[in-house]
């Protein structure tokens, strides 16, 4: 079980707890929950990588309280 924290850097942070077996898909799902958004409006970062639904965190290398960032669009 990891941790990952997600920032929109417009006041929200968003700390979701999932497997790294979890595709990003599954990420935003969860955070959609938190937050009340779609999760087909969401887009996570990391500096200029843009993360694509089907792929695991573990792909991805993306450990325990690792920061991403949120985008929506």
């Amino acid at each position: 079980m990891i941790e990952v924290v997600c920032n929109d850097r417009l006041g929200k942070k968003v700390r979701v707890k999932c497997n790294s077996e979890d595709t990003i898909g599954d990420l935003k799902k969860l955070i959609a929950a938190q937050t009340g958004t779609r999760h087909d409006k969401i887009v996570l970062k990391k500096w200029y990588t843009i993360f694509k639904d089907h792929v695991s965190l573990g792909d991805y290398e993306i450990h325990d309280g690792m920061n991403l960032e949120l985008y929506y669009q």
